[in-house]
């Protein structure tokens, strides 16, 4: 037996007590948490059927720590989130679903287009929720420490969730970070705004279409959605206009009469709209230009959704494309 040998039975006793290192390492992590769960009103039977199977999966935290820089121009996101065929099934989903939106809408005081625009952009209107347990997604997540605190508090809630009899272990699936069902919402989430809409004991955004437009509706409605308003509207200016890219934030509001006055046109050169409104002007810079919006308090209201303005301008965009009032 040569060198090479006992080299390779070296790396494999060095390798394997690493493992074990890390195994015992991740138990104590387990059962400490488990503490932490109870002491959170869980159940003792939830905490040993979720925390007792759960597994690391290493490929959550390749994702976490490789997301790729954000370096799509507006128009280029545009095409990919607010695409022909997804603005063709979204006026199909409108149609078919119609009944039930118009209820929804009356309900929570949401125009049916934002709450089909929201499902579309996020799941592809329910068809791709993810694929991950959401258990052991969060578990990575909170094991690994980068934004445990994060993390774990999400975990929690997922247990909750899991506690509460609305979805099991096995069937609660989503993304990599633990965005779940046909909204995409985190556990906190569901617990603040999903609904049992139709009133059969459990919240389901997964597998139950009513339950999911109304808990969409439901987040839109807590943020204080104005239903007598839109999100607002891409625009131009002419050379009047001299504002300074400090002064075009979503602090800086001024009635619709104002923008006006300061050079604020449709994009056919049109006056705006004579609407006793107030909004703010921001600016995009797209592949070869800047491309201006005005945009209202809705607007505000889909970025506590999600951050992006890019995210926030295809929502609108979408919810204008699909809207068959």
């Amino acid at each position: 037996m040569g060198l090479k040998f006992y080299f390779t039975i070296l790396l494999f006793v060095i390798i394997t007590n690493n493992l074990s290192a890390k195994t015992e390492e991740f138990s104590i992590w387990i059962d400490n948490f488990k503490i932490r769960a109870e002491k959170s009103g869980i159940s003792k039977t939830t905490i040993d059927e979720t925390l007792n199977r759960v597994k690391l999966i290493p490929r959550i935290i390749e994702l976490d720590r490789n997301q790729p820089e954000f370096t799509l121009t507006l128009s280029q996101y545009l095409r990919n989130v607010v695409s022909k065929k997804r603005i063709k099934k979204g006026i199909s989903k409108i149609r078919e679903n119609w009944e039930l939106l118009e209820t929804i809408s009356n309900k929570y005081n949401v125009q049916p287009r934002f709450i089909v625009a929201l499902w579309g952009i996020e799941t592809d209107f329910g068809r791709v929720t993810g694929g991950f347990p959401v258990i052991d997604a969060l578990v990575t997540l909170s094991y690994d420490g980068r934004r445990s605190k994060y993390f774990s508090k999400e975990l929690i809630n997922a247990l909750k969730i899991i506690d509460q009899g609305h979805i099991s272990y096995d069937q609660m699936v989503g993304s990599w970070a633990g965005a779940m069902g046909q909204t995409q919402f985190m556990p906190s989430s569901f617990l603040n705004f999903a609904q049992d809409y139709d009133n059969d004991g459990r919240k389901d955004i997964w597998g139950t279409k009513e339950d999911a437009l109304a808990s969409a509706a439901n987040y839109l409605s807590k943020l204080k959605w104005n239903n007598n308003e839109t999100w607002g509207r891409e625009v131009i200016v002419n050379d009047n206009f001299n504002l300074i890219d400090d002064e075009l934030t979503l602090q800086n509001k001024k009635t619709i009469i104002e923008w006006q006055s300061l050079g604020v046109r449709r994009m056919d050169g049109r006056d705006l709209p004579k609407k006793n409104l107030e909004g703010y002007l921001i600016k995009i810079k797209d592949t070869n230009k800047e491309r201006y919006f005005l945009v209202y308090q809705n607007f505000k209201r889909i970025l506590k959704w999600n951050t992006s303005n890019y995210f926030a301008i295809s929502v609108g965009i979408l919810s204008d494309s699909i809207n068959i009032n």
